[in-house]
């Protein structure tokens, strides 16, 4: 008998899969390969009390992965809205953030930033400069402490399949725990002498808040890339720019020295953040040119 369920944890090549009354069963893949991913609807035939194994997965919504001139990492499917974690301490890249938005914008998931420990409120303004731009182009930035303030995201959460998503040592199990009390998650404190965070996240989990509403964790990210992206996903993964795409005088043009860029005119004329336009040309020299 062949039942549908939700992976909820994914351990390698196992996978925990939450049936439709709760139940819980470890699962395994049929075949070597496995492109499975937490959040994945999958049908599922029972083994054992407690084992299944994976017979078949559903169409997705949406899917977060990012690649690589190697390989490509599943991170997260099905999610409705991805929630960038990033920290007063230690310092976060805005670089990282660009690609997980646009990574999002890619598969039309909404974007939220957290910008946590900010009890550290020495740190506070320093931080909400970098985000600035993200926040001045529509992307929520919701400050709090995950210690003592994690409920300030939950009006964020209703009726949303979100995945928290990056650095290591930002404080994504703290909020996790904040969130979901039973979680229990593992946290360790930041190095200041490294000025680094440490993994300890190793799985992506999903934790029910209720029927509707429910939290994607993830390990941490040191890098996202995309080279599963065209050069025209990327630009359409810029919000300011999407209004300037097409009115170029080249059709290919790729808004960097040819004549009559509307890109390069609005960047001249102040329209566009320097350092967005930056991070657009070092995703496009990434990745390869198709047209």
């Amino acid at each position: 008998m062949r039942l549908a369920g939700t992976i909820v944890a994914a351990y390698g090549r196992q996978y925990r899969v939450e049936l439709a009354d709760g139940a819980l069963l470890l699962c395994f893949p049929r075949g070597k390969r496995s492109e499975l991913a937490c959040g994945d609807h999958v049908s599922v035939q029972r083994t054992s009390p407690t084992q299944g194994v994976i017979n078949s997965l559903e169409a997705r919504t949406t899917l977060l992965y990012r690649s690589d001139n190697v390989r490509q990492k599943l991170i997260a499917a099905n999610v409705t809205q991805i929630i960038i974690v990033v920290a007063t301490e230690p310092s976060f890249s805005d670089e990282l953030i660009t690609r997980c938005i646009v990574a999002a914008e890619n598969q039309s998931i909404r974007v939220v930033i957290v910008l946590n420990k900010c009890d550290l409120s020495e740190r506070v303004a320093a931080a909400a400069a970098t985000l600035a731009p993200f926040e001045q182009l529509g992307y929520p930035v919701v400050q709090l402490s995950a210690l003592a303030e994690g409920t300030r995201l939950q009006p964020y959460l209703r009726e949303q399949t979100s995945l928290l998503i990056g650095q290591s040592g930002m404080g994504k199990s703290t909020l996790i725990n904040a969130l979901v009390p039973d979680a229990q998650v593992a946290t360790r404190e930041f190095s200041p002498a490294l000025q680094a965070g440490r993994h300890t996240t190793t799985r992506a989990q999903l934790y029910r808040l209720s029927t509707t509403t429910a939290l994607l964790d993830s390990p941490g990210l040191m890098a996202f890339g995309l080279r599963h992206l065209s050069r025209n996903d990327i630009a359409q993964g810029f919000l300011e720019l999407r209004p300037l795409l097409g009115q170029c005088r080249f059709r290919d043009c790729r808004h960097e020295t040819e004549p009559d860029c509307r890109v390069q005119a609005a960047l001249r004329h102040g329209e566009i953040d320097h350092r967005r336009y930056a991070a657009f040309r070092s995703l496009c020299a990434e990745i390869v040119w198709r047209s």
